[in-house]
């Protein structure tokens, strides 16, 4: 099955402390971006399999905890979940087992956004 995801955005209010929120839990790295209408940080790499994405404040884009929920792979949620309520957001759900389909957990990021972490173990 391919994974057909390329491409996603984040919405922010404030886009330096989202980018802080995300270094601290993720570890990742940022390029910033910006665009007539919009500014963004970009992470991941874009070339490879998987998906790219950024945090993105525009006066198009709004935060919300309903609708879309992107979630990102780690190698155990624990960790990553571990870090979150430090780096400003909110702890929804404790690590959570799916059976054979691995584990999961959902949090509220500093911008209101709901996300999810998913792992194999």
């Amino acid at each position: 099955m391919n994974n057909p995801v390329q491409w996603f955005e984040i919405a922010t209010t404030d886009l330096e402390r989202a980018k802080e929120f995300y270094a601290k839990v993720f570890n990742l790295e940022f390029q910033f971006i910006e665009m007539p209408d919009s500014k963004m940080y970009m992470f991941g790499e874009p070339n490879k399999i998987g998906s790219a994405g950024s945090l993105v404040q525009s006066k198009d884009n709004k935060p919300s905890a309903k609708g879309t929920l992107i979630y990102f792979s780690c190698e155990d949620v624990a960790i990553e979940a571990g870090r979150i309520e430090e780096a400003g957001g909110k702890l929804l759900l404790p690590k959570t087992a799916i059976g054979e389909f691995g584990f999961f957990t959902h949090f509220i990021d500093t911008e209101g956004n709901k996300i999810g972490l998913h792992s194999n173990k």
